[in-house]
């Protein structure tokens, strides 16, 4: 069965809820008063009512803390950021033909403990080659979560189907380079702060569905180192832009018209 991986390369719109967490996660230390973020948010065309509104839900849900009207990363989802982190710099190894095979062994799981399971099989970067049966080549260093090594049996093993015929039947290669190289040049054309803003939220997500294949097994010009260069350079922008705004008291892309409203939508 092969991942999902969609080749649309239209920039999914970003909340004031997404706004707000990369904000937060741009700042050393993660916090900011909320009448900084009344002023940092509003070049992406977000209100300080609807700003207080994702505040007020952010806090209710967990996603944030909030003391003396000054508000910061939960634990939770700081925890969160640094399991994203390493997904998009996974750490690997020469393959040597090996692959990893993990296989469900429980049964009459309610339906979302089931879509949970198969998530975390996906952020392994695992793809399903049929129901309960999940593998990739044996490359990635990477902990097993005790959650899924209780639910399923892990092997190794040499599948008798060529390397790269395999690797085309599980993951949607050609789409994803389509869709990659589109938004490398996206970020290329992209100028303004919040349009930039929005590109790169859009190369995250697509580098946490790459599944991180053996040069051999990938299309050539395959753009997963690419869009990684891209997004580290993007954060030492971004943090070095919001560490100067914050010292000036500018908003970033402000002055810059009406051409951040392209961020304002719901997700």
């Amino acid at each position: 069965m092969r991942s999902e991986v969609s080749a649309e390369t239209e920039l999914r719109p970003l909340s004031a809820r997404s706004v707000v967490l990369s904000l937060l996660l741009g700042a050393q230390p993660p916090e900011l008063p909320v009448r900084e973020l009344v002023r940092l948010v509003e070049p992406f065309g977000i209100g300080g009512s609807t700003l207080r509104a994702a505040l007020s839900r952010m806090t209710a849900a967990g996603d944030l803390r909030c003391a003396d009207a000054v508000y910061g990363l939960s634990d939770r989802l700081l925890e969160r950021r640094r399991r994203q982190d390493e997904a998009l710099h996974p750490r690997t190894r020469a393959w040597t033909g090996d692959w990893e095979m993990a296989v469900i062994t429980t049964t009459g799981r309610p339906a979302a403990e089931r879509a949970e399971l198969r998530s975390d099989l996906a952020a392994l970067r695992l793809a399903e080659l049929r129901e309960g049966v999940w593998l990739r080549p044996a490359t990635l260093l990477r902990p097993w979560p005790d959650r899924v090594s209780h639910l399923t049996h892990h092997f190794t093993t040499r599948p008798t189907t060529p390397p790269r015929e395999l690797a085309a039947t599980l993951w949607p290669l050609r789409e994803w380079k389509a869709t990659g190289t589109a938004l490398l040049r996206h970020t290329d054309r992209s100028t303004t702060p919040a349009a930039r803003f929005t590109a790169f939220a859009a190369v995250v997500r697509h580098l946490l569905s790459d599944p991180v294949l053996p040069p051999d097994l990938l299309p050539p010009g395959w753009p997963g180192e690419a869009l990684r260069r891209a997004y580290a350079d993007y954060r030492e922008e971004f943090a070095t832009r919001l560490a100067g705004e914050r010292d000036t008291g500018i908003a970033p892309g402000a002055g810059r018209g009406r051409e951040a409203e392209g961020a304002r939508r719901a997700e």
